[in-house]
């Protein structure tokens, strides 16, 4: 079953572009590869990693959720 999630970019319909969603990708990756699949430690692993939101902040739940919405276009 796990087979169905080993893409991280299984989602979108072509590979990250910009060096900034390569970078989140790469993020996501090591926290997911870590065993974290929920939200909230999704979260605090992008914090823990140093990686801010888009706009300069620390990452929260509305703003990844939004994040991800826009990548998700």
């Amino acid at each position: 079953m796990s087979e169905l999630y080993l893409d991280p970019a299984q989602s979108r319909l072509g590979k990250p572009v910009s060096p900034y969603e390569k970078k989140l990708s790469g993020a996501l990756a090591e926290i997911f590869s870590q065993g974290t699949h929920h939200l909230t430690g999704v979260i605090v692993g992008l914090n823990n990693l140093g990686l801010n939101a888009p706009d300069g902040a620390p990452w929260d739940e509305p703003r990844f959720l939004a994040e991800m919405r826009r990548l998700g276009e």
